[in-house]
């Protein structure tokens, strides 16, 4: 068992996440002192560093982990010693293992962060045509998992086409790439949508969509997690729709993360309440 642990997690506008307390507090239950530093390159001493310097000053400072979020979870694959085969595939990395001799290794959860999330907070709901808005890092693994949970016609929209057609093609002839243009027309026919975009963080206010479209039958998620009622929810709530936020994926994947950083369980009770103690 690994005496201590030193994590961090690099994105960009991450100074509010609540990842760093979550595994350091599961960390002291289970006897494994943790440290876990934001490495956010919006902050002004971050900015002309790349990626590939960040990660390898982790690895030489003796880093056990990282987490890896917004514009980074693509970008990093190739960076890194091995991927797991489900995040190759997906092509998405948000969790990287670093062992003690250097060697890097990524994997991805938040395909069964999100997929729990789903199951536990939108049970029962229709999931015959959903649209889902972003084909980026978080998009590719909320595709996989939808696509994973049975939905029939899964539409994806993203400011980049080539982006979103290549997400589709990937997972298989029930997905569809549309422009964004279209989205209008296919959101007021969708049993349910996914804000899988940045958009709705506090560095990036604003929702994805006219939410003026939606129908009261219509459930809508959102991956954002802080804050954890974004704007998009807060306007699908008013109009009667079903709603899940980020908290499901945000909680599972890190309880997922702190096995692989740690080999220990995380307690799920524990780390959704430690989440939740920091308010909405």
């Amino acid at each position: 068992m690994t005496r201590s642990l030193l994590l961090g997690l690099i994105g960009e506008g991450i100074s509010a996440s609540r990842t760093p307390r979550m595994h350091e507090l599961e960390g002291a239950q289970h006897g494994i002192p943790t440290i876990y530093r934001t490495i956010d390159v919006s902050e002004a001493r971050l900015e002309s560093a790349s990626l590939d310097e960040l990660l390898t000053a982790a690895v030489r400072l003796g880093f056990n982990g990282l987490n890896i979020t917004h514009p980074f979870k693509q970008q990093v694959i190739d960076l890194l010693d091995e991927v797991d085969p489900r995040a190759q595939r997906i092509g998405s990395v948000n969790t990287v293992v670093i062992d003690e001799s250097g060697r890097t290794t990524g994997h991805n959860t938040d395909v069964t962060g999100f997929a729990r999330g789903f199951e536990a907070g939108l049970e029962g709901a229709a999931r015959n045509r959903v649209v889902q808005i972003g084909a980026g890092g978080a998009g590719r693994a909320v595709a996989f998992a939808l696509s994973e949970l049975g939905v029939k016609d899964l539409v994806i929209a993203d400011i980049s086409a080539e982006r979103a057609q290549d997400l589709a093609a990937e997972i298989g002839e029930h997905v569809r790439a549309i422009s964004t243009s279209e989205l209008e027309p296919a959101i007021t026919s969708a049993d349910g949508i996914v804000n899988a975009t940045p958009v709705g963080m506090v560095a990036f206010p604003g929702t994805p969509f006219d939410t003026g479209l939606l129908d009261p039958q219509t459930w809508v998620a959102d991956v954002v997690y802080f804050p954890l009622e974004t704007q998009l929810l807060r306007e699908a709530k008013d109009k009667g729709c079903r709603t899940l936020d980020g908290s499901g994926m945000a909680v599972n994947q890190a309880i997922d993360a702190f096995e692989l950083f740690s080999g220990c369980k995380a307690d799920p009770t524990r780390m959704r309440e430690t989440f939740l103690s920091f308010g909405a």
